[in-house]
């Protein structure tokens, strides 16, 4: 038996003290923990609750063209804005705005929706008011007094339609845009201009920089309290600016001579380095009408016009290359030595040839008769070209051409670029077509047709390698330190390039298929093609190079019109081109009047029409033409020997 008893208030005592002790310390720590070691977090999370950001749009990069020249650039723009009130107020604000800013019905029905889906935020009304906008409403600042006018930030291209398709447009990032790895990482949000097509597409993250943000206070309820009281600010880190190997001036040249109801492209560069000089399809559009949002009824405009000027032609269109592949076909047979300069083929051109159990035609019905290479060039022969194609063989035919990149992309720094059509194996027609290719196959293919579609830019980059040393560069729209990587090597000798210049030089020489549209001061050297469209007239080619008399060329160039007709009609869109881009090289003024067509003669015919040389000669003087035996005009202006107009026009044009 105990004779005292535990005091059991002692122990709760104890057990108090041990709780108090326990609770005290561990709010302690919370409370240093909170004040101390995140006490920086916290107050910034105070700060987000109570700050809003407005963001402050990064102005882009400004591209330059390869003399400096401004391709694109930010200047200041204006957005404005209306303050959170009720329904009737902001309606009745936004209908005495209309005849300012140029609202129509349905634009304000669509931001009284908006206002009604974010209640309390800042309503946009426009981010591309111009200055007289602008001052406009600042005269009238009493009548809105919940009218908010913010500096933004504003995308301009001075050559406008000149560049469309190059340089493209920037307009606000979309849902689905969001969604993309690349723009969720970079941290991209709703609002967010970004580029859309082009250069500013391509080149997104170089020339977009950081958005910066100004803070203003909000309730509790998340109202801005007084949206023109900037609490602080975030400076926004422009973008980088981008130097392009473009000539501005030369693409403007070619937007103002190319003609504007026709449909198709060019493309001039560089055959050392792989530079774009020029990029350009017709019809084209104005990036500057992007700018803030296009107008919907602009929009519908531009994707309902079946001139599809939207549509790059230069890289997003596929076109059969007719003649102008031949020099390609030339260009295997060179390789595999079975042919040179001079080397004649066993059947004469009589208008056409039988082989396996087909009968193909040349282009010039009376026949061409018996040509070396050289004079195959020059005069575009079909049957010369059947001939060496089945020399070669279907199988050794497709995998020279897969080689030289016909199947492949260029690589050009612009997105959009098509894959051409060119058979990669002879599985590729079983898997086509459900069938092996004819024996017959590759007399169409080394003439330019059949299975056989290239992009503008291809064509250009393959004459870029003939105009060399047999080896192009990759193409490119913007400078780099680093050399571009080689993308074409037409494994060709010396001997077989002379064959080759050979055939060119004579295409735009007296006689040749294009001699009207050779240059008084350059040596050009061209291949006229007309492809075949079952839709239409005949697509018009004509692809080379050009430069000084004697040394090696420093331009190369494609150039294509939807149903231009021929080779021949279209030439001059590129001789001029190139004339324009080497008189401004070395220094020389500008020619207006540079081909030969042009100097001999009268404005009644138009650069892109056929004009007979008898025409032209009866135009500069009342002394008309005369004529030797030999069909050669003895009084040609200028001394030039013309060969009569049967000659110089015979029929279609190869």
């Amino acid at each position: 038996m105990q004779l005292f008893q535990y005091d059991t208030r002692q122990r709760r005592a104890l057990g108090a003290v041990f709780v108090i002790t326990f609770v005290v310390a561990t709010l302690l720590t919370a409370f240093f923990h909170t004040q101390v070691v995140s006490g920086s977090q916290y107050a910034l999370r105070a700060e987000e609750n109570r700050l809003r950001p407005i963001p402050i749009p990064a102005p882009r990069g400004t591209m330059y063209d390869r003399y400096d020249k401004v391709v694109a650039t930010s200047i200041t723009g204006y957005a404005v804005m209306l303050l959170p009130t009720d329904s009737a107020t902001m309606r009745a604000t936004l209908r005495d705005l209309a005849p300012f800013v140029g609202l129509s019905g349905q634009a304000i029905e669509r931001l009284m929706q908006q206002r009604h889906r974010r209640p309390n935020d800042l309503l946009e009304v426009t981010d591309d008011a111009s200055y007289s906008q602008i001052a406009a409403l600042e005269e009238r600042r009493a009548a809105f007094p919940n009218l908010l006018v913010v500096e933004r930030p504003k995308r301009y291209y001075p050559a406008g339609a000149a560049l469309g398709h190059l340089v493209g447009y920037v307009s606000e990032v979309t849902r689905e845009q969001l969604q993309l790895p690349r723009y969720r990482q970079a941290g991209y949000q709703q609002g967010r201009w970004i580029g859309q097509a082009g250069i500013e597409r391509e080149y997104e993250f170089t020339l977009s920089g950081e958005d910066g943000a100004r803070f203003v206070e909000v309730d509790a309820r998340g109202r801005i309290v007084d949206p023109r009281s900037t609490v602080g600010a975030l400076a926004p880190t422009p973008g980088k600016n981008v130097k392009l190997t473009l000539d501005l001036e030369l693409q403007q040249y070619i937007h103002e001579i190319f003609p504007d109801t026709m449909k198709g492209a060019i493309v001039l560069m560089v055959p050392s380095t792989g530079e774009i000089l020029a990029l350009y399809s017709n019809p084209s559009f104005d990036p500057n009408d992007f700018v803030g949002g296009i107008q919907p009824s602009l929009w519908q405009a531009l994707s309902t016009d079946p001139m599809k000027p939207q549509l790059n032609r230069a890289i997003t269109a596929l076109y059969p290359p007719a003649s102008t592949f031949k020099l390609a076909t030339a260009a295997m047979g060179l390789q595999k030595g079975i042919v040179k300069a001079d080397t004649r083929m066993p059947i004469s051109c009589t208008g056409g040839m039988y082989y396996a159990g087909r009968y193909a035609r040349c282009w010039w019905k009376p026949g061409h008769g018996s040509l070396d290479l050289v004079g195959a060039i020059e005069k575009s022969c079909n049957v010369y070209f059947y001939q060496l194609g089945i020399r070669l063989g279907v199988q050794e035919f497709i995998e020279r051409g897969t080689r030289m990149g016909f199947s492949e992309k260029t690589g050009l720094d612009l997105p959009g670029e098509v894959s051409p059509i060119f058979p990669t194996g002879l599985d590729w027609w079983r898997q086509r077509f459900g069938h092996r290719p004819m024996p017959s196959e590759v007399m169409s293919l080394a003439i330019g047709q059949g299975p056989n579609s290239q992009t503008v830019l291809r064509m250009a980059l393959f004459y870029s390698a003939l105009a060399g040393n047999g080896t192009a560069p990759e193409p490119h729209l913007v400078t780099g330190e680093q050399p571009q990587p080689q993308a074409l090597d037409l494994q060709l000798d010396t001997a077989g390039l002379q064959a080759v210049w050979a055939g060119l030089k004579r295409v735009v020489n007296p006689g040749g298929t294009a001699w009207l549209s050779s240059l008084e001061r350059w040596q050009v050297y061209g291949k006229t093609g007309t492809a075949q469209n079952p839709q239409g007239g005949d697509h018009g080619w004509f692809t080379g190079f050009a430069g000084p008399p004697g040394a090696p060329p420093e331009v190369a160039f494609a150039v294509i019109v939807e149903h231009g007709l021929h080779g021949s009609d279209v030439a001059p869109l590129a001789t001029m081109a190139a004339n324009f881009y080497l008189n401004k090289k070395h220094g020389l003024p500008f020619d207006p009047k540079p081909i030969l067509r042009d100097r001999w003669g009268t404005p009644r015919c138009p650069y892109y029409t056929t004009c007979t040389v008898a025409t032209r000669a009866a135009a500069l003087s009342p002394v008309q033409p005369r004529f030797n035996s030999a069909g050669v005009q003895t009084n040609a202006p200028g001394g030039a020997a013309a060969p009569t107009a049967d000659r110089a026009t015979p029929g279609a044009q190869p």
